[in-house]
């Protein structure tokens, strides 16, 4: 077995979660790994069970109910602990508007997508020796293109040009916009890919190449820690975070 993995499903229908939780979760058993679909939020509490995981995914857009401060703590030390994290789309990067610890984990927060669904765009490969991306060239793709507000820190992999329709944001000029990166979170791997709007998105070799490479790349992570007897504890701080 390759490890654990736990899907987080639900918020908005529209992006499709139960039929894109079923695609990671249809991968990721043919490549060994035990992986269960939870609908209940409360699950992110569960330290022992996080504990346990190798790759949390998080298909959940828009949750309206405000969770408060500290609601992700559990989450927070576990993937300070070696938890993989990965993700894509609005189901990452615009699940928990109102929780700034989840988008610093994250590495940003989704705040447009100008032309809505069908908008024509260009994903750009940024890094062609990184393994997540090596020997995948820039591809197009009609779909929502995402304008997101990202931390420096992140590695990006690929970026799309804005504006591609024109609105307030346009006055700028023209911005390379990050659409899939990767970050740590103490000994935990964060991927994100921006791509992912609908369920057949992935049906585009090179999206869906790009998250097969992410996905275990970000559950490797928690074998190496569990190797080396890495702890979460390392990282903590008794000081104010947020």
């Amino acid at each position: 077995m390759a490890g654990k993995v736990l899907i987080l499903c639900g918020g908005w229908d529209g992006h499709e979660p139960k039929l894109v939780s079923a695609r990671f979760k249809k991968f990721l058993e043919s490549e060994g790994f035990e992986v269960a679909i939870e609908e209940n939020l409360e699950v992110v509490k569960d330290q022992k069970r996080l504990d346990e995981l190798d790759l949390f995914i998080p298909v959940w857009t828009m949750c309206k109910d405000p969770l408060g401060y500290g609601f992700f703590e559990p989450l927070l030390e576990a993937v300070g602990g070696g938890l993989g994290v990965a993700g894509c789309h609005g189901g990452m990067c615009d699940a928990f508007r109102n929780n700034v610890e989840y988008q610093f984990l994250t590495g940003a927060n989704w705040v447009s997508h100008p032309g809505g669904d069908g908008t024509p765009y260009r994903v750009n490969i940024k890094s062609n020796s990184n393994p997540l991306t090596e020997g995948i060239n820039d591809f197009n793709v009609s779909s929502e293109q995402y304008y997101l507000h990202v931390d420096p820190a992140n590695e990006v992999l690929a970026t799309t040009r804005f504006p591609t329709v024109r609105w307030y944001h346009s006055a700028n000029g023209e911005a390379d916009v990050p659409q899939v990166w990767t970050r740590k979170w103490g000994y935990g791997r964060v991927f994100y890919n921006a791509l992912g709007h609908h369920d057949d998105v992935f049906n585009i070799p090179e999206a869906w190449e790009l998250m097969k490479r992410g996905l275990f790349w970000a559950a490797e992570g928690k074998r190496i820690a569990r190797e080396k007897g890495l702890k979460a504890e390392d990282w903590k701080s008794s000081v104010k975070m947020y």
